[in-house]
């Protein structure tokens, strides 16, 4: 057999595709993009609205359309492009490319332009199109799992459902009762959950490889008893909160769960990785997680407000999070050196400072405007530093072909 008939046999790597936009190429691409840009443009929305210059959201009301473009907007675009992009490993199977995911992308699309102007097609239209994009993810990462028979993913498909449940329940709240609390809690809990999931795969296995690479003996510890019964605890927590936040029982589960979070991150040996940005910003990252559970728990207590402390977990785990994963994950994917420039490390930085500076009005309650209007500029500055500096390479960038195999 000649060298060009196995060359001819061999398929093109996943997420290579010769032909067509870069951008349709690999689910991170326009995914990535859109959280970046609509991050930015999402919270410039807010703050003009607690202005008073707009009403986003229209009849639907700005402060839940908020509440509901921070939880299943922005974060469901992060979401989608990392799943995109990490199931393929997970499983060996090609990627969601070219038409397919041009035509999931303008789902997601549809519904943030439906419920910005929800009644130039009608609430329930609008609710409906925006209902859409969260179960057709689940849909087709359920297909890529269960083809690729990684039984130990079906949990992260069990978060995925947990987020069209709770974005469904969060809709239809909004055209009925207006209340929308206990749905948001739902959302925040999977979101959680996924982040613990995830996490204590990524960062263990990144911390690892970055000190095996710069001659360190000391490695995170592997994946054990500890970790399941970490998650186990805080999935109990957190189903407890998401229907009852107040009182002992909760605010003692959630001190139980923040410890053992907390223990389950200095068990990966973080602070070792710490001149690599890629590296550090993981761990800050999922430091917000335990942070996240003492602030419920004080929530719990009647000693802090119940919307500074759901912010931790919000800002502090899912945004810090989402903007880690998406600047490693854009780096790795489009060839540009795994290592944090001083762009990506100043977005990290902005965003970071978005967290701490998010809660504050539970201690300064007469800054309230002054606080949120900071950390929704800090918010988007990190965003926009990500969208400057990777929307070259999300949009022209390929990576090379291996030796011999020619170039996209």
């Amino acid at each position: 057999m000649t060298q060009q008939a196995e060359t001819k046999r061999q398929p093109v790597p996943r997420g290579l595709g010769r032909t067509g936009p870069v951008i349709l190429s690999y689910g991170f691409r326009p995914f990535f993009l859109a959280a970046g840009v609509w991050g930015i443009a999402a919270m410039a929305l807010w703050i003009a609205t607690l202005a008073g210059a707009m009403e986003a959201g229209g009849s639907l009301g700005g402060v839940s359309w908020h509440a509901h473009e921070m939880l299943f907007g922005y974060t469901s675009a992060a979401l989608a492009g990392f799943l995109l992009t990490a199931i393929p490993n997970w499983t060996g199977r090609l990627p969601v490319s070219g038409w397919p995911l041009l035509g999931l992308f303008a789902v997601w699309c549809l519904g943030r332009l439906a419920l910005l102007f929800p009644d130039t097609i009608g609430p329930d239209w609008a609710v409906a199109l925006d209902i859409l994009f969260l179960p057709l993810l689940l849909a087709i990462c359920a297909r890529e799992v269960i083809a690729g028979k990684k039984w130990k993913d079906l949990k992260v498909l069990a978060g995925l459902l947990a987020l069209s449940v709770a974005n469904a329940a969060f809709d239809i709240a909004m055209l009925t009762t207006g209340d929308t609390a206990l749905p948001s809690r739902l959302a925040v809990a999977a979101y959680v959950m996924l982040i613990a999931i995830i996490g204590g795969r990524i960062l263990p296995s990144f911390t690892r490889n970055w000190l095996a690479k710069n001659g360190w003996k000391a490695f995170p510890a592997a994946y054990d008893t500890f970790d399941t019964v970490a998650l186990l605890i805080g999935l109990a927590a957190l189903a407890v909160w998401v229907v009852v936040p107040e009182g002992w029982p909760v605010a003692v589960l959630h001190l139980i769960a923040g410890a053992a979070h907390a223990w389950r991150l200095k068990r990966w040996q973080g602070w070792s990785a710490r001149a690599e940005g890629l590296v550090l910003i993981l761990h800050v990252a999922y430091a917000f997680v335990p942070l996240g559970f003492l602030g419920t728990a004080a929530a719990a207590l009647g000693l802090m407000e119940p919307a500074a402390a759901l912010h931790v977990f919000t800002v502090g785990a899912i945004g810090t999070m989402t903007l880690a994963v998406m600047s490693r994950a854009t780096r790795g994917h489009t060839g540009l050196p795994l290592h944090a420039s001083g762009w990506t490390v100043a977005s990290y930085a902005a965003v970071v400072a978005a967290a701490l500076v998010r809660p504050l009005n539970a201690v300064l309650p007469d800054l309230t405007l002054e606080i949120y209007s900071a950390a929704g500029v800090l918010w988007m500055l990190a965003f926009a530093l990500y969208v400057l500096e990777y929307a070259p390479p999300l949009t022209r960038r390929r990576k090379d072909l291996p030796p011999g195999r020619g170039k996209d």
